[in-house]
């Protein structure tokens, strides 16, 4: 059908106005999509931000010990117990982390460090100089020193006394190295083994003449003896040890985390409530 002027006129305005308001709303014109971009933009940081927030939250961190040190660390059927143990849960719960425990053995806890396998060290071990080269340790939590183990009809008396004996002493302890700093790194009376343990029975079958080892490791050891006599001696060249917890070097968020933990269970009383149970007073 044919359109006269006036519903011509009417038609072809209907339609420019149509075209105009199409322009407004398209992409090109730089309002409408731009807008919803940016909404889905703003959307996907704070997706991202929240699944990065949840993560930190679940993020498990593992914890190696060496659990033939009590009372320090040992297994009682599957579980470790031990004053560290209670120590670094006590910790991770002041500080608001999760943490796992695991028997890795002595060595292999420095190796797991090493390779991200192991976040968290904690084995009765001494911050030392050389030490502290490779890793980084939180504030000290225990106070310690060496000790020496003879049976209790030795002539021992100090640690001068034991030249030309045979000395056993856990490998790659603080125990070795002041054995060494005595009598030279290598005396042939110097036995190393993998644990102290090990060390302790090779004195009760009559294999070293003493054992140097921590001195709440050799305590707990006497104490518990009912059949076999042995003594301790304390050297006055002994000097006072710290133990640390241990992270990989750098890592200083998770050192920030075990300090503040290990800060606030001194002050609430915590740790000491801790020491009492396991060292009484």
């Amino acid at each position: 059908m044919k359109l006269g002027k006036k519903w011509l006129g009417a038609f072809t305005l209907t339609v420019g106005l149509g075209i105009l308001l199409a322009g407004c709303g398209s992409a090109g014109s730089g309002q409408s999509a731009p807008a919803g971009g940016t909404d889905t933009a703003a959307s996907n940081q704070a997706s991202t931000a929240t699944t990065a927030t949840t993560a930190a939250a679940d993020k498990v961190y593992q914890v190696g010990t060496d659990a033939a040190y009590p009372p320090f660390e040992k297994m009682e059927g599957d579980k470790l117990t031990g004053f560290d143990m209670d120590v670094i849960q006590a910790v991770a719960d002041a500080a608001g982390i999760k943490v796992e425990l695991k028997h890795t053995g002595w060595d292999p806890l420095f190796n797991g460090i090493d390779t991200g396998t192991v976040d968290i060290g904690i084995s009765a071990i001494t911050i030392t100089d050389e030490r502290k080269q490779k890793y980084d340790f939180s504030e000290p939590y225990f106070e310690a020193t060496q000790l020496i183990m003879v049976p209790e009809d030795s002539t021992v008396q100090k640690l001068a006394d034991l030249q030309g004996k045979r000395i056993g002493v856990q490998s790659a302890t603080t125990g070795e190295q002041v054995v060494k700093k005595a009598f030279g790194d290598t005396y042939d009376g110097l036995k190393g083994y993998d644990d102290t343990p090990s060390a302790v029975d090779e004195l009760f079958n009559g294999r070293v003449d003493a054992v140097v080892a921590d001195n709440a490791v050799l305590q707990d050891y006497v104490k518990k003896l009912t059949d076999k006599k042995f003594k301790l001696i304390k050297d006055d060249s002994f000097e006072t040890e710290n133990y640390g917890i241990m992270v990989k070097k750098g890592n200083a968020e998770l050192l920030g985390k075990i300090n503040e933990g290990l800060n606030k269970i001194k002050e609430n009383g915590k740790l000491q409530e801790i020491h009492k149970q396991y060292f009484g007073e």
